[in-house]
């Protein structure tokens, strides 16, 4: 079977679960396979969660777990803690959630900014240093992060830092009235996402994370790319711009959607429409900026206008 069509296995099981969603289902799954992180942000109810418990569930093997974020959750709650036994006389390391393949790591935002920065060097280089000894993480390792955007009371705002180990930041939003419909029809009994069978195996996931790094990326695509990237950098209306992170995770998540579309090749029209989701929750903007109402999206929209497109 094709690496395409094991794609639209995964992609058609979640998308079975998660109605009304299509193109954010391919952008998650797009982002797991090219190995980044996403941030889902959206207000409550809009099935955040759900969509992290059925990916997890169309894969067989796969190992997930979820932390709840909140305002007394520890480092050590998340990676892990040495713990002295007195019959051997050493310490044995415990293992935390964040050695798995899935972390739903829910309500991010909830949780002190020391809290959150125990994340920084796992989403960033698959690895954590406990008690002075490293431990790689697992070979898929996605973070999926949720945050309510219009709650404030009792969270935190992420950190730049962390907000550019997120290769994309995507919201689900509120689906149609039939939609809506359908899914009190899927949950007139019991919870879909219970029944839901793996449609893919954890390698065939290792392979479809193989198969986007073969995606051909021409030279004029990585030029495209670092030009509207840097088309962040020196804009009067931005403060901190988008890193070259950001390069990279445009190109890895171009090549995943691909493999989605069954193409051996990425388009500048691909890299266009994920652009502001891996681009503008990087950005943070001057203040006058903010006042007069613009918004990042819509500046990468620009950006994207004003970039010449290679032929």
């Amino acid at each position: 079977m094709s690496i395409s069509a094991t794609a639209h296995r995964l992609e058609a099981a979640v998308c079975s679960i998660v109605r009304g969603q299509p193109e954010v289902v391919r952008r998650v799954l797009a982002c797991m396979i090219s190995g980044g992180h996403v941030l889902l942000e959206d207000v409550p109810g809009t099935g955040k969660t759900t969509l992290a418990k059925a990916i997890s569930k169309a894969i067989g093997g796969a190992v997930f777990k979820r932390v709840q974020f909140t305002p007394d959750l520890l480092p050590s709650d998340i990676l892990g803690i040495s713990v002295f036994d007195p019959r051997s006389q050493e310490f044995r390391f415990h293992a935390g959630p964040v050695f798995t393949d899935i972390l739903l790591a829910d309500e991010i935002n909830r949780a002190s900014p020391r809290t959150q920065s125990a994340l920084l060097e796992a989403m960033g280089e698959r690895q954590a240093t406990i008690d002075g000894k490293r431990y790689d993480l697992d070979s898929i390792f996605f973070v999926i992060a949720t945050q309510n955007p219009v709650e404030f009371r009792g969270t935190y705002p992420l950190p730049e830092a962390q907000m550019d180990r997120f290769a994309m930041q995507c919201s689900l939003g509120y689906v149609s009235a039939a939609e809506e419909a359908a899914i009190l029809s899927d949950q007139a009994g019991t919870h879909p996402v219970d029944l839901l069978e793996p449609v893919v195996s954890r390698e065939e996931i290792l392979e479809l994370m193989a198969a986007a790094r073969r995606v051909r990326f021409s030279e004029e695509l990585r030029h495209y790319v670092v030009a509207l990237v840097g088309a962040t950098r020196g804009h009067p209306a931005i403060q901190l711009a988008a890193s070259p992170r950001a390069s990279l995770a445009l190109m890895k998540v171009s090549q995943a959607l691909a493999v989605f579309q069954g193409d051996d090749f990425v388009s500048p029209e691909l890299i266009q429409s994920v652009a502001a989701d891996v681009i503008a929750h990087r950005m943070v903007l001057a203040p006058e900026a903010k006042y007069s109402g613009a918004g990042a999206r819509q500046m990468i929209a620009d950006i994207i206008e004003q970039t010449p497109v290679p032929v």
